[in-house]
């Protein structure tokens, strides 16, 4: 992937970071959606098509990208900022690789928003087509300090089939639109089981309810990523399902949401308004 024009979604008093064409927040209205490893696969789909991505570990409550990139250590200075750790082809950062294994985050609000402003400011994350940046469930804290800090190209909501998911995904989506973050889609995690033995997919859940979400809420359907048991497996061992067993099915569908969401930031871009000097 070449270079992009920057982003265009825009926020009061957010600054960009140099270097950073697309900022894009992955969110989800709860937890157990399967968010963080949509993140990380979607992160190293998109360096594997060519584009220098970074990815930011912002569930600061939580931080799991750690784990599942397999990176356990701590990140080195240039003595003014800190540097993102490399894995999968993805420059990354977490809370988890500075705190002590297993320790727990118990902070207020101004410090998770003190934190996340200090991981965009204080990171040398260097040129970068794309930050995505891994958010925690709900709509707190986090996500409102990221959208007052930098002007976000969008926002991508994940979510499972079921109605129940539509209903509290929609709550993140309408926190995004009040902050006039562009809403670049919808993904649905979790579409059905496939088999492991045969392949064949079975809707555990209800189908199609992120597809119905799309249509009903007016926002993109970005596709599905089907439920696969490696996806836990190989996360668990800090290997992406994209790297490790990239030609399952399950990598496939990575890939073409990539490419989706590709394609709407720069559907995003040309539709932004071009400000001329002098008029």
């Amino acid at each position: 992937m070449g270079a992009h024009p920057a982003g265009s979604g825009l926020s009061g008093g957010s600054a960009p970071l140099n270097g950073i064409k697309y900022s894009i927040a992955v969110a989800s209205g709860k937890g157990g959606v399967g968010k963080s490893t949509v993140s990380v696969n979607l992160a190293v789909a998109l360096a594997q098509a060519g584009a220098t991505t970074g990815l930011l570990d912002a569930d600061l409550y939580g931080p799991s990208i750690p784990l599942m990139t397999g990176i356990n250590r701590m990140p080195q200075s240039n003595g003014q900022k800190i540097l993102p750790l490399t894995a999968h082809g993805i420059r990354l950062m977490s809370l988890g690789f500075l705190m002590p294994d297993g320790a727990p985050v118990i902070w207020r609000g101004p410090m998770v928003s003190g934190a996340i402003r200090q991981f965009l400011q204080d990171v040398e994350w260097g040129a970068l087509d794309y930050l995505l940046i891994d958010l925690p469930p709900g709509t707190g804290d986090a996500q409102l300090t990221l959208a007052q800090s930098l002007p976000l190209a969008g926002a991508v909501i994940v979510m499972t089939p079921q109605d129940l998911a539509m209903h509290i995904a929609s709550k993140a989506l309408a926190m995004f639109q009040q902050l006039k973050v562009p809403i670049l889609g919808i993904i649905e995690n979790m579409s059905s089981f496939l088999c492991p033995h045969c392949g064949t997919p079975s809707a555990i859940f209800k189908q199609g309810g992120a597809r119905k979400a799309s249509e009903r809420l007016g926002v993109p359907f970005l596709g599905e990523i089907p439920l696969d048991p490696s996806v836990c497996q190989t996360s668990d061992r800090g290997e992406p399902i994209v790297t490790s067993h990239p030609d399952s099915a399950v990598a496939d569908a990575f890939r073409r949401v990539s490419g989706a969401l590709a394609g709407r930031l720069q559907e995003e871009a040309l539709s932004a308004p071009v400000i001329r000097i002098g008029e």
